[in-house]
């Protein structure tokens, strides 16, 4: 019996941001939705992939330890006061290199950081194989909706509450 492995990505948040031109465009005007957009982003490639998907991002602006929360089902991490990305990065690549049950990819494109993590034995995604994947995950969704929308249109049926069939039915038999 085989055991299906748990395919991990950790996205270096802000270096993500500053590689792909149309957030890093949306950062000079408002750095928070540069922010956003790339965790609805991942949410996207997520749902596509399967891969499970946490972004980390450097305590900018923030003080103290770090915290952690979920977005669109996105893990995201918020390293503690004078921890890098990187860092963080680097800690949880070494937890995870004699799992055998992970694969573990690394987005990121600080080529230093590429060559650290692929040391210890994680795999590594620059900033432009990302977007790729990112915008081929975009086409995929949006094909299932156009699915969607086209298999609705051809239905004979409307779909009714329980409430309004029941009240249809009751309708029906008084005649």
């Amino acid at each position: 019996m085989s055991v299906k492995k748990r395919e991990l990505l950790l996205v270096d948040g802000y270096n993500i941001i500053g590689a792909w031109p149309h957030l890093r465009k949306l950062r000079e005007i408002d750095f928070d939705k540069a922010r956003n957009d790339l965790i609805e982003a991942m949410a996207e490639y997520q749902a596509v992939t399967g891969r499970e998907v946490t972004i980390v991002f450097d305590a900018h602006m923030r003080y103290g330890r770090e915290s952690k929360a979920t977005q669109s089902r996105v893990a995201i991490i918020y390293t503690k006061e004078n921890e890098t990305a990187d860092e963080w990065i680097e800690r949880r690549a070494h937890e995870l290199v004699d799992n055998r049950l992970v694969t573990l990819f690394v987005a990121t494109n600080d080529f230093t950081e590429q060559w650290v993590i692929f040391g210890q034995g994680a795999l590594r995604v620059p900033a432009t194989e990302l977007l790729k994947d990112w915008k081929h995950a975009q086409l995929l969704i949006e094909q299932e909706r156009s699915a969607l929308k086209q298999d609705r249109s051809n239905r004979k049926t409307i779909d009714l509450s329980p409430e309004v069939r029941a009240r249809l039915e009751e309708m029906r038999r008084r005649k």
